[in-house]
């Protein structure tokens, strides 16, 4: 669900990381040979319960892929706004489909409410969004996808995971090896779930005796509602709610690392775009994707738990909120002025190393707009005296440029 930049989204760089540059990895493969290493693989695997049969059994898919590798590595580089990205991936031809699936499973989705408290907007929008609602899940054999990347130098303790967990799927009789096709980088079914992911948290919802969220629609959404639930979904709560806010709000407030109570943002004269806004209690973040002239939106937990905890990248986690409510009934977004900037990847790396340079941002420059270089952005704007909306503008790089 997250692990990848999405193929079928065709928008790489949205899926950046939460923070600027790669956490510690573990030691790259590259002086142990592929069979080595795969020997030790198997044996963890049975230490965690994993049987011989079934290594037996999967073994034709444990290969090495370097086409796999290769596509891993040609994920380029490249920025598009909220507005650019929600655009295409919340057209109406989205949001009738998700309508539509809504009617057609109009009791699955009661009851999965029921029993998860996850509202059909929200799972369809994320259907939609992953695979077209099951269409575009690939069909690639996911087992040698990941066991190639467990072994390449990037991200092994991740893709590690995947392995071991696709193993224990297999051996709890959910899917055979050969009916685990996927995505290239590992992920099954509509919701493109990680085989992680997959050992955790699907579920046989329509009882036949198998966690199928591969073919079963009640298993794939269900499972997906159990994984939000797992990240932390509050039943009966919004998600997101579009707001208007005044010309002298304090920006430094804004961004998902920062909540007030409702009735705050009332005080400082956020209004509700459609409706009121309560004046409550209820903990809610200002988002401002493309900064204080573009649009406006209040997070509330589930998106700052299930939302980012299903995908970091923030224009994703927005679009997917956005087009949940939208699915719901909510008009369009207000998008605001119609000339605000957005900086190209090689003026975020330029951004990104002036910021470094500054003591603001850890990690090398890689020409994504994360969270880490979100915050490092309102520090600098902080400190020059500019509106502290945490959105880069060709003016921030001017001003850092000049050293001023």
């Amino acid at each position: 669900m997250r692990r990848k930049y999405r193929r079928s989204i065709g928008v790489a760089a949205l899926m950046a990381a939460a923070v600027a540059g790669n956490a510690a990895a573990a030691p790259c493969q590259k002086d142990m040979s592929f069979d080595r290493w795969l020997a030790g693989l198997k044996q963890e695997a049975m230490a965690e319960g994993v049987s011989a049969s079934v290594i037996a059994a999967a073994s034709p898919y444990l290969t090495y892929d370097p086409g796999i590798v290769r596509r891993d590595r040609a994920q380029g580089v490249f920025q598009q706004s909220f507005l650019q990205f929600s655009d295409r991936m919340a057209a109406a031809y989205r949001i009738e489909g998700a309508r539509s699936r809504i009617a057609k499973y109009k009791d699955l989705f009661a009851r999965i409410e029921r029993e998860y408290g996850v509202p059909a907007s929200v799972l369809t929008a994320f259907w939609g969004l992953e695979s077209d609602f099951g269409t575009n899940s690939g069909r690639l054999p996911v087992l040698r996808s990941v066991t190639t990347l467990a072994y390449d130098c990037r991200r092994p303790d991740r893709f590690r995971a995947d392995v071991i967990g696709g193993l224990r799927i297999i051996q709890h009789g959910d899917l055979r090896p050969e009916e685990m096709l996927g995505d290239w980088a590992g992920e099954l079914g509509g919701m493109q779930i990680t085989l992680a992911d997959y050992d955790k948290y699907a579920v046989d919802f329509d009882g036949d005796g198998r966690r199928d969220a591969v073919r079963s629609v009640p298993d794939t959404l269900a499972s997906a509602a159990n994984y939000l639930v797992h990240l932390g979904w509050r039943r009966g709560e919004p998600w997101l709610q579009e707001v208007r806010v005044p010309s002298n709000l304090p920006w430094q407030e804004a961004g998902p690392e920062i909540q007030h109570p409702r009735l705050q943002w009332v005080q400082w004269g956020v209004t509700g775009a459609h409706g009121s806004l309560r004046a409550d209690d209820l903990p809610a973040s200002l988002l401002l994707p493309m900064g204080r002239f573009g649009p406006a939106f209040l997070a509330y937990p589930n998106f700052l738990k299930a939302y980012l905890g299903w995908n970091s990248a923030m224009v994703y986690s927005t679009t997917a909120a956005y087009l949940a409510t939208r699915i719901d009934g909510a008009p369009p977004i207000n998008r605001g002025r119609s000339d605000i900037p957005v900086l190209s990847s090689a003026q975020i790396a330029e951004l990104q190393r002036m910021l470094a340079a500054r003591g603001l941002l850890p990690g090398a420059p890689d020409g994504k707009f994360g969270a880490g270089t979100r915050v490092a952005v309102r520090k600098a704007q902080l400190a020059l005296g500019l509106p502290a909306d945490s959105y880069p503008t060709p003016e921030l790089l001017e001003r850092l440029r000049g050293g001023r």
